[in-house]
């Protein structure tokens, strides 16, 4: 391996150091997304029965307890249960407006990483086939034959870095949708759970005029 990163020459190194970085990036969200997510359902059906009992504070005490985004849009929308339903909604929207980048955090680095990491290997391919041809007009200079053997460290400087930034950019690239995918899956958790609480408070203040 080392030899590889030696032939590939210095750009091979910053291809290595973005591989880290991705690969580090792709645990952390990996192992926050997996906490954030809930049994969005059987939450709100319990928020909805305590609602309906009119505890307020449990509910809320319930959504501090909860990890994850919903619970705290949710949070927001109860603290205003008193509230009209634009009121209600705002506060909801104003929440999300704070969970959603938590949960797109690093992954616009991952899609640099993406975007970088072949063209850092097509530079590695330029600067192999001109190290190459420098060696080509060298021996002409000098009237000597061009073995293979002396354009072997242009070529091999050449390839070694161009699958070298493929081999990276491809799994970052998927992992980086994927990880979008799941991002989208919780916003529309978020926006579907937003609207029936604000339904149920809405049905509930109703209620309570009646």
């Amino acid at each position: 391996m080392w030899d590889l990163l030696v032939k590939g020459g210095p750009l091979m190194f910053l291809i290595l150091l973005c591989s880290v970085i991705a690969f580090a990036v792709v645990l952390e969200r990996l192992w926050h997304l997996r906490r954030a997510r809930i049994n969005t359902e059987e939450f709100m059906e319990d928020i909805a029965g305590t609602l309906k009992r009119n505890k307020i504070m449990n509910a809320i005490d319930k959504c501090n307890a909860m990890p994850g985004p919903i619970a705290q849009i949710l949070k927001a929308g109860i603290l205003k249960h008193d509230r009209a339903r634009a009121e209600i909604k705002e506060a909801i929207e104003d929440a999300g407006l704070h969970e959603v980048p938590r949960l797109e955090k690093n992954l616009g680095v991952l899609a640099t990483i993406a975007h970088v990491a072949p063209l850092l290997g097509l530079l590695g391919t330029v600067t192999g086939m001109v190290r190459a041809f420098q060696v080509i007009e060298m021996k002409a200079g000098a009237f000597m034959p061009v073995n293979p053997g002396d354009l072997a460290g242009g070529i091999w400087e050449a390839l070694i870095t161009t699958v070298a930034g493929l081999s990276v950019a491809i799994p970052v690239y998927v992992a980086y949708n994927f990880l979008v995918s799941r991002v989208d899956g919780f916003v529309l958790e978020m926006e579907k759970s937003a609207t029936d609480l604000v339904n149920i408070l809405g049905t509930k203040r109703e209620e309570d005029e009646v």
